[in-house]
């Protein structure tokens, strides 16, 4: 393994996640310009997160779309848009259908 190549400057952090309104408090090298006074009375550096494992499908248990660029939302109004085009192009082909059998029936 190469040497010097991990960090050093390991400092205690606060993650928080604020939809679930948890927190906690770690040795961590990830940088912030943010802080946040924490149980012990001290001040340390806050680091703010989108999912932790208080808020994760996987830990909670329950089925959470967490979608911050509104990508499902996108997605779900593309798929409704297809399926009223496919259930107009289904009554347009029985209409259709239908004309033909009377055009047919009267014929003979």
């Amino acid at each position: 393994m190469k040497s010097s190549i991990h960090p050093q400057d390991y400092r205690l952090v606060v993650f928080s996640d604020e939809l679930a309104g948890f927190s906690f408090l770690t040795k961590s090298t990830a940088q912030s310009t943010e802080t946040i006074k924490w149980e012990d009375g001290n001040q340390y550096p806050l680091v703010k997160v989108h999912i932790s494992s208080a808020s994760h499908p996987f830990f909670t248990g329950e089925e959470k779309i967490i979608d911050t660029e509104g990508r499902v939302d996108r997605f779900k109004a593309r798929a409704r848009a297809a399926e009223e085009r496919r259930s107009a192009l289904a009554s347009k082909a029985k209409k259709a259908a239908a004309r033909n059998t009377k055009k047919s029936a009267g014929g003979k």
